[in-house]
C-alpha cells in the first residue's frame, strides 16, 4: 500500500515537472525534481531513487530535443513570414542557450540533493549502488565534473576501506581534476595528492612520478592573499573548496611527504634531504621546536647519507649556518666533522651515533637497512678525499690503516671513487704505493717550468730594484 501511495505521488510529481519544463519554468522544474528524490529518500526507497535519478536525467536530454525542435518549427514559420536569416539565427540561438541553462541547472541541482543522501543510507551495498548510479548519471557533463570527481573519491575511499587499494587506484586515476576549471585550487591539489598516495600505496611508482609532476612547488608559495582577485565579467566563477579539504600549507606538507616516500624507495637521499629541507622551512614547523627537531634530524642523517656532490656540500653549509641546530648539538658536531678536512674514525663515530642512528632509521622505518652500509661507505669516501688531499703518495698499508679496513677494501672503495671520478690516483700495486698526483704530458712540464722561470726572474728584478733604491737612499743620507 505504501509503494502505491509512492508511486502515485511521483507520477502527480512527475506531471507537474513535465508542465514546469514544457512552460520553460526553470525553478519550478528543479524543484520539481528534487521533491522527487525528497520523497524517495523519505520513504526510504532507495532502489527507487536510483531509479528515479536515471529517468530524470535522461527525461532533461528530451527536454532539449523537444524544445530544439519546437523552436525550429517556429522559425520556419517566421521565415514563411519574410523573417531575416540573421533573426532566425539570432532567435535560435537565445532559445537553445536558454534549454542548455536549464537543463543544466536542474540536473546540477538533482545531483547535488542526491549526494546528500550518500552518507544517510542504510547499509554500505546501498551506498555504493547510489554513488555508482550518480556517476553514471553525471558522465560526460562537464557542469557536473566536479560533483563526479567527488563521488569517484568517495567511492575510491570506500573500496579503499574495503581493502581494494588498486580497484581504488584505478577509479582515481579515470578524473583529471587539473582540466576542471571551476574546481578550487586547493582541491585539485588535494584531488591530485590522493592519486599519488594511492599509486605509492600499490607500488606503482612510475605513475606516482607522473602524477606528481602535475603539482609544481612553486604553487605552495604563492601569497593566497594576494592572489584574490576580483573576478570579471565572463570569467569563470571557481567555486569554494569543501570544508574538509586542507589548507595550502597543510597540502605543501602532505606533498613533500608523499614525495620523501617516492625518494625513499630509490634510496635518493639528496631528494630526500630537500623534501624534509620545503617542510622545514613551513612557518609553523620552523617556529615549533617539537616539530623542527626531528625533521632538522632527518635532514642531518640525509645529508650524511647522500653522496658528495656540489649541491650536497651547498645544503650541508646552509643547514650548519641554521641557528635552530644548536638545539641538538651532536647532530651539529656530525654535520661539522664532514666539513672539517680530518680523517673520521668509523668505529668511534659508530658508538657515539649507532642508537640515535638505529631508533630513528630501521626502528623509525625512516629508510631501508641499507641505509647502515651507506654511511659506512660515506664516511670512507670523506676520508679518501681527506687522505688526496694531504698526501701525493701514501702507502696501500697507511691508507687501509687510516680508514681502518683491510687492505682489499682500501684498494676496492679506492677504485669505486675512481672509476666514479669522484678523485684522480693511481696504484702501483707490486710496490704498494697510490699516488693521487695526476701525470703530466712534457708539454705541461716544460710550460710549467717556463712559468717558475718568469716569476723567479721578476723577484730577481724586485729585489734588484729594491737593493738599488736602498743604495740610493743611504747615499743621501750621507751627503745631508
Amino acid at each position: 500500500m505504501a509503494s502505491e501511495n509512492l508511486d502515485a505521488k511521483i507520477e502527480q510529481l512527475l506531471n507537474v515537472e513535465k508542465q514546469m519544463w514544457l512552460a520553460g519554468e526553470i525553478a519550478g522544474t528543479r524543484k520539481a525534481a528534487i521533491d522527487i528524490l525528497q520523497l524517495c529518500f523519505e520513504a526510504e526507497a532507495w532502489k527507487t531513487l536510483n531509479d528515479q535519478i536515471v529517468v530524470l536525467s535522461k527525461r532533461r536530454g528530451q527536454l532539449k530535443q523537444a524544445v530544439t525542435a519546437m523552436v525550429q518549427q517556429a522559425v520556419t514559420a517566421m521565415v514563411q513570414q519574410a523573417v531575416t536569416a540573421m533573426v532566425q539565427q539570432a532567435v535560435t540561438a537565445m532559445v537553445q542557450q536558454a534549454v542548455t541553462a536549464m537543463v543544466q541547472q536542474a540536473v546540477t541541482a538533482m545531483v547535488q540533493q542526491a549526494m546528500e543522501y550518500i552518507d544517510k543510507t542504510p547499509d554500505i551495498e546501498t551506498r555504493i549502488e547510489l554513488i555508482k548510479t550518480l556517476i553514471s548519471v553525471s558522465a560526460g557533463k562537464i557542469y557536473v565534473e566536479i560533483e563526479r570527481a567527488r563521488l569517484v573519491k568517495k567511492l575510491a575511499k570506500i573500496k579503499e576501506e574495503q581493502g581494494l587499494i588498486a580497484e581504488a587506484a584505478d577509479l582515481m586515476q579515470e578524473i583529471a581534476v587539473e582540466t576542471f576549471g571551476a574546481m578550487a585550487k586547493t582541491e585539485k591539489i588535494a584531488f591530485i595528492l590522493e592519486q599519488v598516495r594511492l599509486c605509492l600505496d600499490r607500488q606503482d611508482y612510475v605513475r606516482a612520478q607522473i602524477l606528481s609532476r602535475k603539482i609544481s612547488p612553486r604553487v605552495f608559495d604563492i601569497d593566497a592573499s594576494k592572489e584574490k582577485k576580483k573576478p570579471k565579467e565572463g570569467d569563470n566563477m571557481v567555486e569554494e573548496a569543501p570544508a574538509d579539504i586542507p589548507s595550502l600549507l597543510e597540502l605543501k606538507r602532505i606533498y613533500y611527504e608523499l614525495m620523501i616516500r617516492y625518494y625513499s624507495h630509490n634510496n635518493d637521499y639528496l631528494e630526500i634531504c630537500r623534501c624534509y629541507k620545503a617542510i622545514y622551512e613551513i612557518p609553523y614547523v620552523k617556529e615549533n621546536p617539537a616539530e623542527f627537531i626531528p625533521i632538522l634530524k632527518k635532514i642531518s642523517w640525509c645529508l650524511v647519507l647522500a653522496p658528495h656532490d656540489p649541491l650536497q656540500s651547498s645544503l650541508l653549509n646552509s643547514t650548519l649556518e641554521d641557528k635552530n641546530l644548536f638545539e641538538i648539538p651532536n647532530f651539529k658536531l656530525l654535520l661539522k666533522q664532514l666539513v672539517t678536512m680530518e680523517v673520521i674514525q668509523w668505529t668511534a663515530l659508530w658508538e657515539t651515533y649507532k642508537t640515535e642512528f638505529e631508533n630513528e632509521i630501521v626502528s623509525g622505518k625512516f629508510l631501508s637497512e641499507k641505509a647502515a652500509e651507506d654511511l659506512k661507505q660515506r664516511i670512507i669516501e670523506h676520508n679518501i678525499l681527506v687522505v688526496s688531499k694531504y698526501y701525493a703518495r701514501i702507502t696501500l698499508t697507511r691508507l687501509s690503516q687510516l680508514l681502518c679496513l683491510s687492505l682489499e677494501e682500501a684498494e676496492k672503495h679506492l677504485s669505486d671513487m675512481v672509476v666514479i671520478k669522484a678523485l684522480v690516483a693511481m696504484i702501483d700495486r707490486p710496490m704498494g704505493i697510490v699516488c693521487f698526483q695526476t701525470s703530466k704530458y712534457s708539454n705541461d712540464i716544460l710550460n710549467s717550468w717556463a712559468a717558475n722561470l718568469e716569476k723567479l726572474l721578476d723577484l730577481v728584478e724586485k729585489s734588484c730594484h729594491q737593493i738599488h733604491k736602498g743604495t740610493m737612499v743611504h747615499k743621501a743620507a750621507l751627503k745631508v
